[in-house]
């Protein structure tokens, strides 16, 4: 248990740090992709921003889960084995939740494909951290 829980909450302040990182980064490098999120389909109530700053911690837990159950199946050295944590995640888990979301919302591809490409970088960052600290 100590192998789970210990890294699952370093991978969930790392993954909210990476968040800060990737956000300052949008806005600098991407300001016209930045401005999509003040169209009308993203919440901005204040009740339920406490979801955005758990969603690492979410997802770390879910990950922590699969790793445990999986990471057998992962060949070769941790870093190999991480940043395959990640890819698999973005193909199984990521990319149809991101086709959905591209066919059924009024978003840009580039919007969808930015969160595509964040999702796997977060899958990635918390594989690393597991196949580091509980190969």
């Amino acid at each position: 248990m100590k192998k789970v829980i210990l890294p699952g909450i370093i991978a969930g302040f790392v993954l909210l740090a990476f968040s800060y990182v990737a956000l300052y980064l949008l806005v600098t490098l991407m300001p016209s992709l930045a401005e999509q999120y003040y169209n009308p389909v993203f919440s901005q109530e204040g009740e339920k921003t406490i979801l955005y700053f758990l969603h690492p911690f979410v997802l770390s837990f879910a990950l922590a889960w699969f790793w445990e159950r999986f990471k057998g199946q992962f060949e070769g050295s941790w870093l190999l084995r991480g940043l395959e944590l990640g890819l698999v995640y973005a193909i199984v888990a990521s990319l149809p939740a991101m086709w959905i979301t591209f066919s059924s919302l009024a978003l840009s591809f580039q919007l969808v494909a930015s969160w595509f490409a964040y999702s796997m970088a977060q899958a990635a960052i918390v594989g690393l951290i597991y196949a580091k600290m509980n190969p």
